[in-house]
């Protein structure tokens, strides 16, 4: 089996990063199995949201790039889940749920698909490890104006 830094390098990617919190509260919380992972926007690779996820998905944002956004914020998530366990190799027993928040016009009818890109991240890096409950809600903003915000839930060692 190969390790999940394999299938990083494997998809052309690597952990950014863990973000430091912009708020009153902490990037994630360790309870007993489970790691908790506060919402993630899909920061790129240098630390900031690029323009073509910022927006309203159904409006000046277009599926592909929220589907984009929703992989920025899987790969947020992982490098906060290594921050609190180290190895995501041999600590993560399983991701458990992941819930996402899509910046989307009332009329857009389209989340799940753009959600899938977070999702399908999870189960390409962690192999069935990665399959996980799920919810997807539009909201109608997001901090920063983000596309994407992905929070999730982990079974840790």
């Amino acid at each position: 089996m190969s390790s999940v830094k394999e299938r990083l390098e494997r998809l052309g990617l690597t952990l950014p990063k863990a973000a430091a919190p912009v708020a009153n509260y902490v990037p994630f919380v360790r309870t007993g199995n489970l790691v908790v992972i506060s919402g993630q926007i899909c920061f790129g690779p240098d630390g900031k949201l690029a323009p073509e996820h910022t927006g309203k998905l159904g409006a000046e944002v277009p599926a592909e790039a929220g589907i984009a956004a929703a992989r920025l914020c899987a790969l947020n998530v992982l490098a906060q889940l290594e921050a609190a366990v180290g190895d995501l190799d041999h600590a993560v027993a399983r991701c458990v749920r992941l819930g996402g928040f899509i910046n989307a016009v009332p009329s857009f009818s389209g989340l799940a698909p753009i959600m899938n890109g977070a999702s399908d991240l999870m189960v390409e890096v962690l192999g069935d490890r990665g399959r996980h409950a799920r919810s997807t809600v539009g909201v109608a903003e997001l901090p920063l104006d983000a596309a994407v915000e992905v929070e999730a839930m982990f079974e840790v060692a």
